[in-house]
């Protein structure tokens, strides 16, 4: 039994972690920290049996607590994970892992002295949608992959959040969860165009960018907006034998928001009418093909951490993608776009 506890309570903790790790027979949720609790805050939980604490030296100094997830502010995420580790714990932190590389290098290393496992929750791995897209690139159908296409949109006109830097901008965001599925499929790039823009309130961080990963053989096109209504593609992908082309993202996020969790039947499936289409040439004859949809699990990442912790496993995400993902981030915000820089 891995037992663990949540730094922090909203949104990212009551939705996109306790529900999956409350399906997990070998993980155990002991405690909760938050500096103040509401009845409402602890229903939202839906933990009964769950410590509720408003000291985190109730979680740093009890021995049982071997992982603590932490899921606050971008801001916070470098000086909590620090104090996690001096304190004997592995840690697995929100988006983003950290704001600069040399603060992803400097937890990296302080794990690696400690024995300890320190990694991003890169739950978007487990996207149907992109565990989708890698079975078609293991049918190797489309051949020769030459462009690949990756969009998050969504329309919401109204910019409700608050001002802040630019480490709490969509492009670490969601550019952070983008990037990470790209380094896992292809590696490094050579060279990173960038165009990042605020476009609903000015004043606020980012809440647009699109940035194309330049590789040898190969363009990776990764684009974020709040203000498309119209349908477009989530992921296209072209290569020198055909194309496979979906729409519809991935359902977890509706399901959990519709109260939907995970382990009710149809978590997460797709329609039949969403799944995505593959057009290849065989014999001379173009081809066509519904591909039914990989459902995604976003607990998977609590499955990793479990079997590294516990086993030794190697970790989902690597320390050089950890640190590659930071890198192109830093370079994105340190001057102003469009721009190009070479890796």
């Amino acid at each position: 039994m891995l037992k663990m506890a949540f730094i922090g309570c909203g949104k990212s903790t009551t939705r996109y972690h306790i529900p999956y790790v409350k399906q997990r027979e070998n993980i155990h949720i002991k405690s909760i920290y938050t500096p103040s609790w509401t009845e409402e805050k602890k229903e939202a939980a839906g933990l009964p049996e769950t410590s509720y604490v408003t000291d985190l030296n109730n979680l740093l100094n009890d021995e049982e607590i071997e992982l603590i997830s932490i899921c606050t502010p971008p801001t916070t995420h470098y000086e909590l994970a620090k104090t996690c580790l001096e304190h004997g714990k592995n840690v697995l932190v929100e988006k983003p892992f950290c704001s600069t590389v040399e603060e992803a290098e400097e937890i990296l290393q302080l794990a690696k002295e400690k024995g300890l496992v320190a990694m991003p929750y890169q739950n978007r791995r487990f996207d149907s949608d992109y565990l989708t897209l890698v079975h078609v690139l293991e049918s190797k159908k489309i051949g020769e992959i030459f462009e690949v296409e990756i969009h998050f949109d969504r329309f919401r006109p109204v910019d409700e959040r608050p001002i802040g830097t630019k480490v709490d901008g969509e492009f670490y965001g969601l550019g952070i969860h983008l990037l990470d599925k790209v380094l896992a499929l292809f590696g490094t790039p050579e060279q990173v165009f960038y165009d990042i823009r605020t476009m609903r309130k000015l004043g606020n961080p980012d809440d647009a960018f699109e940035i194309q990963l330049l590789y040898p053989t190969k363009k990776v096109i990764l684009k974020v907006n709040q203000l498309i209504l119209g349908d477009y593609p989530s992921i296209r992908v072209h290569g020198r034998n055909g194309s496979f082309i979906k729409y519809e993202m991935d359902q977890q996020e509706a399901c959990l928001k519709a109260g939907i969790m995970p382990g009710e039947p149809h978590f997460g499936e797709d329609q039949e009418e969403d799944y995505g289409i593959l057009k290849y040439v065989k014999n001379n004859e173009v081809m066509m093909e519904s591909v039914p949809t990989v459902t995604g699990n976003y607990g998977s990442v609590y499955d990793a951490m479990y079997q590294t912790i516990k086993h030794g496993a190697d970790k989902l995400v690597s320390d050089e993608e950890i640190k590659m993902n930071i890198h192109i981030l830093q370079n994105g915000i340190a001057e102003e776009t469009p721009r190009l820089i070479r890796l």
